[in-house]
């Protein structure tokens, strides 16, 4: 079952690929789509379909897109689905880390409270579209602490909730087997098993 994963974002497709490991995965790029999509939609739900319906038309394959948020409640819920641009469209890495800490200066570490939510969207094989959710809840923590995954860079200051490690101080497995992202990708892999096993 060959499978088209609609980012250019290598984390992401790092990830994925573990997650769902014994399938034939692609990235877009690899499919030859080269374009981004504009995440204008207002939820993660709506970005992540946007993406995947792309890819399917442009490809013919069974496609498959995320789209996560990162929602802090010391700042209201934001930057929520707007974290890949809440520093500016050209932001870098530490662009973003830096937008997240200074908004919450002052913010007591008890207070810091957040979650992670992805998306997950099946778009093609002339099925009904599949939407597949994930969540976690954690803190920010004050100074960035780990290793920097390819343009993850809210994994150096999240601790998920009763772990004192960031995901950026977390193996790929264990980050996988806790994230928000590894919950969505899968509850989406037992459903391609499914289709894999019935046709």
């Amino acid at each position: 079952m060959k499978i088209i994963f609609a980012t250019h974002n290598n984390g992401k497709i790092k990830e994925m690929r573990a997650l769902l490991s014994g399938f034939d995965v692609f990235s877009a790029e690899e499919a030859g789509v080269t374009e981004d999509v504009v995440e204008d939609g207002k939820s993660l739900k709506e970005n992540a379909f946007k993406k995947a319906r792309f890819v399917n038309k442009k490809t013919g394959a069974l496609a498959l897109a995320d789209d996560t948020g990162l929602f802090i409640d010391a700042l209201g819920g934001r930057p929520g689905i707007h974290a890949a641009r809440w520093a500016g469209d050209n932001s870098s890495d530490d662009d973003k880390i830096n937008k997240v800490l200074n908004e919450l200066k002052g913010v007591e570490p008890a207070e810091r409270t957040a979650y992670f939510e992805s998306c997950v969207a099946l778009v093609g094989n002339g099925r009904k579209e599949q939407i597949f959710f994930g969540r976690l809840n954690g803190f920010i923590i004050l100074k960035p602490r780990g290793t920097l995954r390819t343009s993850l860079p809210y994994d150096l200051v999240f601790a998920p909730r009763g772990h004192k490690r960031t995901f950026a101080e977390m193996s790929d497995e264990e980050k996988n087997s806790l994230s928000h992202r590894g919950l969505a990708f899968r509850k989406a892999r037992d459903f391609l098993l499914k289709i894999r096993k019935h046709g």
